[in-house]
Order: structure tokens, then C-alpha cells, then sequence
């Protein structure tokens, strides 16, 4: 009789048979993982194999407690090289992370090889860090679902406030999984379910961005057929936010009193303070382009839809929202009040549930 392959082995099998082509791992671990997962099996997660962001990744509070609850860490996923000044691919055992849908196309980043890893199917989830958009972004080329959650809400090593911990997944019920075993008080949390549909303010550039029309025709339908399957009702309001380039720049750069970027996160507080008045959801692009050529995206912020939340400290998540005529994914962006993570997935849950993936 034919033994039927473990979770794990089933994920190393993947990983040997198209890292070679994808670079999404630096580092893979099958001695270890197989020796782990007889043990993990009766845990909570029971086996359930996942990648870990970056060298370090293994020694992250998620991973942590990930482990304690059952999942099985099966390598480490690539992040930028040293010196990269556009932190938006990855750097591979093999070479270069490549975009799973396309590869003369970058897959994102800096959770580069995650997304990658997700996307192809080697793992079910896969550990991220977001300080500008190093989740969503990815998540968003890839055609996966991604979160970062709400500044501080779990422990980071990124001494600017900027970073929080995410998690890069096929859906929302898999970063569901990774916020059940990571967040203490996970079940103390929960919300109850809001009625449908859920009230939310769309804006499509935030009032500053320049997005690409088919980027912005892409997102737009995708509201609309949550519109149309009675998931999210449109409220009159706008969500037009001051320009956070320089304000993030300062920050990061370690300047957070620059009196320019002080102005800048008080504006911007203060105007979504007013839009989770008037929604407990935003939507928007995720980025205002698509996914670029491995030479970067020229003069173009990538981050210019997400830095705004890392900022302001806002939980958001990227949802697939379907591809442009180029065959390259595109998100769409869900932002939810400071602290209301558990809420957020939630209502992620029944987005995605009116918007099934159409393949190119």
C-alpha cells in the first residue's frame, strides 16, 4: 500500500521541484522539519508547514509561537541584498527571486520570497515584516492575501515604530491561523461579526498618488462587485491624505521630531480619525503600479498607497483583486481602525468570499 506523503514532505517535494526556477528560499530544512513534525501533529496547528522571512526569521515572536502551536518552519524565504536601494525583489539561494505569475517581473518585496513561496503553493503561510509595504506589496504582485498588523500590536525588533509583523497567505483564513496562535487574546478580540454589507470609504489615490489607470480599473471593479453582492455599501466620504514620503523618510532616517514630518502624521491622523467615523473599512489600490521589471520601477514609489498606514500605525491587509491585461496581479487594499486586526480579517473573510480569483 502507497503511503500517502505528510503535510511536510509534501511542501519539500514543492520546494525542490521549483525553487531551482523561483528563488523564493535562501535556506531549506528537511532533516529538521520532518523531525519535528511528528510532535508538532498533536498541537493546534498539527504539522502545518510554513517559511520564516529572512535569516533572522526563525527567531522572530511569530515563529516562536507558531512552533510552540504546531506548524513546522520548512526554510528561510529571500529578502533584498545588501545596499539594495529599491527594496522590492529578493535574493535567492539559486539567484534572483522572480515573480511566479511573470518572471521578467519582480515579486515584491521586502517579503519577497514569502509571497513567492505562498503563491507557487510550496507553503501554506510564510512570516513577514511590513514597514512600508514589505507585505502588502508582495502580496499584492503575487496574488496572495497579506497582513500587517497594527503598530505594536506584536513585538518587532524595528526600533523606528515603522515595522510591525504580517503574514503572507493563500487566504484570509490562513492569516487567520497565524493570528490565532501569535496574538494573545485572540478569542477576547474577536468582534462580533459585522451585518452586511459592511459600510466603507473607497479612494482610489488617497489624494496624492498617481496610479496607473488599468491598476485603478482593476481595483475599482473589484469594489464594485462587492458592491454588487451586497458585501460593501459605499459611504459619501472621501479619504484625501497628505503625501507621507518625507514624513516616513524622516522617521526611518531617525528624525520623527523633523517638524514637517510632525505636521504631516498629525494631518493625516487627524483625516482617518474621520474615515473610521464614518466606516470601520477604507479601500484602495495597494500600489499604484504593477509589478516592474527586475531593474526597478524608475522614479515611481511602489509604497505610495501603504507607507501612510505604517505611519499611522493602521492594521491593512492586500486581498487579490484580480490582473491586468498583462497577466500581472493586482490588490486591493483593506484598512481598518488602529487595534481592530481581528475585525479586519473578518471582514477580509467576507470580501474575498464575494470575489473569487479569476485566473488569467
Amino acid at each position: 500500500m502507497t503511503r500517502t506523503p505528510s503535510a511536510v514532505a509534501r511542501a519539500l517535494e514543492r520546494i525542490a521541484r521549483l525553487d531551482p526556477a523561483l528563488n523564493a528560499f535562501t535556506e531549506v530544512w528537511p532533516e529538521e522539519a520532518l523531525a519535528r513534525e511528528p510532535g508538532a501533529l498533536h498541537l493546534p496547528l498539527r504539522g502545518l508547514p510554513f517559511a520564516v522571512k529572512g535569516p533572522s526569521g526563525i527567531r522572530s515572536y511569530a515563529a516562536r509561537r507558531l512552533i510552540a502551536a504546531g506548524g513546522v518552519p520548512v526554510g528561510a524565504t529571500s529578502v533584498p541584498g545588501p545596499g539594495t536601494y529599491w527594496q522590492t525583489w529578493g535574493q535567492g539561494a539559486h539567484g534572483r527571486t522572480v515573480n511566479p505569475w511573470r518572471a521578467d517581473r519582480t515579486p515584491g518585496g521586502s517579503s519577497a520570497g514569502s509571497a513567492v513561496a505562498v503563491a507557487a503553493g510550496m507553503v501554506e503561510l510564510a512570516t513577514g515584516s511590513d514597514g512600508a509595504g514589505s507585505v502588502r506589496i508582495p502580496a499584492a504582485w503575487c496574488g496572495v492575501f497579506g497582513l500587517r498588523t497594527t503598530n505594536g500590536l506584536l513585538p518587532s525588533p524595528d526600533r523606528s515604530g515603522l515595522a510591525s509583523a504580517g503574514v503572507l497567505a493563500r487566504s484570509a483564513a490562513g492569516a487567520e491561523r497565524y493570528l490565532r496562535h501569535v496574538l494573545d487574546g485572540y478569542e477576547e478580540s474577536a468582534a462580533p461579526s459585522l451585518p452586511l454589507p459592511l459600510p466603507a470609504v473607497y479612494s482610489e489615490d488617497l489624494g496624492f498618488a498617481d496610479v496607473d489607470p488599468e491598476v485603478a480599473a482593476v481595483v475599482r471593479a473589484a469594489v464594485d462587485r462587492l458592491v454588487a453582492a451586497g458585501t460593501v455599501r459605499l459611504v459619501d466620504a472621501g479619504c484625501a491624505l497628505l503625501d507621507p514620503a518625507h514624513a516616513w523618510q524622516a522617521v526611518r532616517g531617525g528624525s520623527p521630531g523633523d517638524p514637517e514630518a510632525v505636521a504631516v502624521r498629525r494631518g493625516n491622523d487627524e483625516r482617518l480619525d474621520d474615515v473610521f467615523a464614518a466606516a470601520p473599512l477604507l479601500l484602495t489600490p495597494v500600489t499604484p503600479n504593477r509589478p516592474h521589471g527586475h531593474e526597478g520601477p524608475g522614479e515611481l514609489y511602489s509604497t505610495a498607497l501603504t507607507w501612510a498606514f505604517n505611519l499611522s500605525g493602521h492594521p491593512a491587509a492586500s486581498l487579490p483583486a484580480g490582473f491586468t491585461g498583462d497577466g500581472c496581479p493586482v490588490g486591493l487594499h483593506l484598512v481598518a481602525a488602529r487595534g481592530a486586526d481581528v475585525s479586519l480579517l473578518g471582514m477580509a473573510r467576507a470580501a474575498e468570499d464575494a470575489l473569487p480569483t479569476v485566473r488569467p
